[in-house]
């Protein structure tokens, strides 16, 4: 979404994979936290095919280790413009 909270990248699911990231990363960067801190990570999406064309882009993320998690396909989420959504869980040790 952007600032107001419209859809942003309609249609583009790797660009609003891309996007969901970035605001990931800025929440975790908020929180003295990084994509290595994520033990928990599922990703839901309307267009399997098309997330698992794209899903490398994760490797720009995570760095030596994945965490565990689901890759769900699903028929539709809350906003009907959003073709993914993604769910993690994080531990920070101290």
């Amino acid at each position: 979404m952007d600032a107001e909270g419209n859809p942003t990248a309609i249609g583009d699911l790797e660009q609003q994979m891309i996007n969901c990231y970035a605001d990931l990363e800025r929440i975790l960067k908020h929180f003295d936290c990084s994509f290595d801190d994520v033990i928990v990570e599922n990703v839901f999406t309307t267009h399997m095919p098309k997330f698992l064309e794209v899903a490398t882009y994760r490797n720009k993320l995570y760095q030596g280790r994945y965490p565990t998690g689901s890759w769900i396909g699903v028929r539709e989420l809350a906003i009907p413009e959003f073709m993914i959504e993604i769910e993690m869980e994080v531990y920070k040790s101290n």
